[in-house]
């Protein structure tokens, strides 16, 4: 079996993706988080060296979780029997497709099979979050407090490990890195920052008032509406607003209780 294009992107080293390509397997991972998450392709991949140690026909194809930890805790049992083994924060984060374990797991596996190491490998971050791809967007677009906890905690980490303690951890860990990289961008560009919400913008806005019995900012209880829209204020106003004086009427006050 050929392939005429390699993906243009796939985390991997053109080594190992010759590699990949000359072990004929299913079907070539053109997704490397996805595809390596179940642990299929890695146990047909180890098939090709020891094929009696990893039969193919009792793995399972899906893609839930439980297909994933069925698949890898065979393929643990395997690697025993041979004095092998894989890293296991390697393994979890493949399972739960976490950013580039699935890359570093296939870098060992070469390495373990072919005996020779990969050089110019760009180390993620070692715990496997998304912090490159953040860094390449700008300040505007990157994830908010919720999405970070979202892309770094996924459903199937949480179902594996339902322990409501560990995941809120977990989650505390991700928002206290979230809130030191935010820190961090408002000491590069603090101009940004100067107004953070319209409650400041309107506060710029307000017409100073002249005296000192006023009842709100800017109207007196003796005036006028037509102190509070000035021509500055009003000057790009397509409504127009009529003055409306009102008097007291003296004789309410005269008038016996």
């Amino acid at each position: 079996m050929s392939y005429e294009q390699s993906p243009k992107k796939t985390g991997l080293t053109r080594e190992i993706v010759k590699w990949l390509q000359s072990l004929d397997l299913s079907f070539y991972p053109m997704n490397v988080r996805r595809d390596f998450s179940n642990g299929y392709l890695v146990a047909e991949i180890f098939s090709h060296y020891y094929p009696s140690d990893f039969l193919l026909h009792s793995y399972n194809k899906g893609t839930s979780l439980s297909a994933k930890q069925w698949n890898w805790s065979r393929i643990e049992r395997s690697l025993q029997k041979l004095n092998l083994h894989l890293m296991k924060r390697l393994v979890d984060g493949t399972i739960h497709c976490k950013p580039g374990a699935a890359e570093l797991l296939v870098q060992e596996v070469y390495t373990i099979l072919t005996n020779r190491s990969v050089g110019e490998v760009q180390r993620p971050e070692s715990d496997f979050t998304d912090q490159k791809y953040q860094e390449l967007l700008p300040t505007l677009a990157r994830s908010t407090a919720c999405r970070a906890i979202k892309n770094n905690l996924t459903i199937t980490e949480i179902m594996a490990e339902p322990d409501i303690c560990t995941n809120q951890r977990k989650a505390e860990v991700i928002l206290h890195r979230h809130l030191e990289h935010k820190a961090a961008d408002r000491v590069l560009d603090p101009r940004r920052l100067k107004v953070t919400n319209l409650g400041q913008l309107a506060a710029k806005n307000l017409v100073p008032s002249s005296r000192g019995d006023e009842c709100f900012d800017g109207v007196s209880s003796a005036g006028t509406t037509s102190e509070l829209f000035s021509s500055s204020t009003l000057s790009g106003a397509a409504v127009p607003f009529k003055e409306i004086k009102v008097e007291a009427l003296s004789h309410w006050q005269d008038s016996p209780e």
